[in-house]
């Protein structure tokens, strides 16, 4: 498939779509089949390239997997899992940071892992630190090669007391799928409880894992000898339903999202209803709506759950330029994540970016010389544009910038949303955009 988009903007976005399972899930539960003794059975997979990514690694580790993609059920039997070539997981796992999350659930089968240099989306460091430092507190034995790094465990994986500096998603999930088989009780301090956090801890307690969840962000985790494979449907992917209602306001549209489930977006909801989109919450989705008139500015800072996602930010963040006067956003997750308004402002938007923390309290990066606060002023009319996609989520805040301006963009790079955007441009044309790949 081709990496360029031509997109004729100018269109109100209007019509029915639907979502399907949680990129931030699907590809952790996938790698937590490992640790079970008998298969796994998935369902609302969505068909995106990540997850065709974790299938190869799976499947070089002796997985075998079978998957219906039309229906969304992926079934996973580890009863044969073995060690992969090195140069096989480099050469499958390109710039994905899953590998990582493999160390734990192999340390258990196999008693070793290895994972290449890993890539990922640029936007911000990233480290894997958190992850390496947590294995070692498992007794793990971590040896840093060039090609990568080597982890062996020479006895059983012991449980510790860890307390994160920041409730990092990624070394939460990499203690849980570590802690459920290691011997003894795991206590996790500050740790993430994202709901796509929450649906994994369903998922290991399926197979026969003991975790409770304190409400001071403490998770306890009591290991045992052995686990089952589980039968489990993803939850929705609140981020994807986000994406497009920042669309529907960015376009002046109306946007209806089955699969979209309201307790995981109250945050985002509020957000919505304050800028001035309108909602209607249904048994099957979520259908949202540009009622005309002015959008409101407004203050937002984004957090860790339950506060306003990182992700949830930039397709937002092109919605606010049509809205009347100053809006300002305060990112507080991720230390660069603006740099995908330099294409914004090439298509006539009026956005600072600033090192000082705007618009709510002092944060990590305040001192850092870190561009992570943005004032946006509106409304501005945004023209088209010749885009080159820089990550995943800034991409598809380009999509809908170019969905919204007047004229034809050309949008570069288009690939990198297909990793966390399910048949994209099909839902694109269901909506009665004019796009085509070339």
């Amino acid at each position: 498939m081709k990496d360029v988009l031509y997109v004729d903007g100018g269109t109100p976005l209007d019509g029915t779509i639907t979502v399907r399972g949680a990129k931030n899930f699907v590809s952790k539960a996938m790698v937590a089949s490992l640790l079970g003794e008998s298969p796994s059975v998935l369902r609302n997979v969505p068909q995106i390239r990540d997850v065709g990514v974790v299938t190869g690694l799976l499947e070089l580790h002796g997985v075998t997997v079978k998957s219906d993609p039309d229906a969304g059920i992926l079934d996973l039997d580890p009863s044969n899992v073995e060690s992969a070539h090195v140069a096989d997981i480099d050469a499958h796992a390109g710039s994905s940071r899953i590998p990582i999350l493999f160390c734990g659930p192999l340390l258990h089968r196999l008693g070793e892992a290895f994972i290449p240099d890993l890539g990922g989306c640029r936007i911000g460091d990233r480290p894997i630190n958190y992850h390496l430092d947590i294995l070692r507190q498992f007794g793990a034995v971590v040896d840093k090669r060039e090609n990568g790094i080597h982890i062996r465990a020479p006895r059983r994986l012991q449980g510790t007391k860890i307390a994160l500096p920041y409730p990092s998603v990624g070394a939460t999930e990499q203690l849980l799928l570590t802690a459920v088989r290691a011997e003894g009780i795991t206590e996790l301090a500050n740790a993430a409880i994202e709901p796509e956090i929450m649906d994994l801890i369903a998922v290991l307690q399926k197979m026969g894992a003991i975790i409770s969840v304190d409400t001071d962000r403490v998770i306890r985790i009591e290991g045992v000898d052995r686990l089952d494979g589980y039968t489990h449907t993803a939850l929705g992917d609140r981020i994807e339903a986000a994406s497009w209602a920042s669309a529907a306001l960015a376009t002046a549209g109306d946007i209806t999202v089955k699969g979209a489930t309201q307790p995981e977006m109250m945050m985002v909801l509020n957000t919505f209803r304050k800028v001035g989109g309108r909602f209607d919450v249904q048994d099957d989705g979520i259908r949202f709506w540009h009622p005309g008139g002015d959008l409101s500015p407004i203050v937002l800072e984004t957090d860790v759950h339950p506060g306003f996602m990182t992700d949830w930010q930039q397709p937002l963040v092109v919605a606010l330029t049509q809205a009347k006067g100053l809006s300002i956003v305060h990112e507080t997750v991720y230390e660069n994540r603006f740099g995908f308004t330099d294409a914004l402002r090439g298509m006539g938007a009026t956005i600072q970016v600033y090192k000082e923390c705007l618009g709510g309290r002092d944060c990590r990066f305040g001192q850092r010389n870190f561009h992570h606060s943005a004032v946006i002023s509106g409304p501005t009319p945004l023209t088209a544009a010749d885009i080159e996609v820089p990550d995943l989520r800034g991409g598809f805040s380009h999509l809908i910038a170019a969905l919204a301006a007047k004229g034809t963009s050309t949008v570069r790079g288009i690939s990198l949303i297909d990793r966390g955007y399910e048949n994209f441009q099909d839902k694109l044309v269901a909506l009665g955009a004019d796009v085509r790949r070339d």
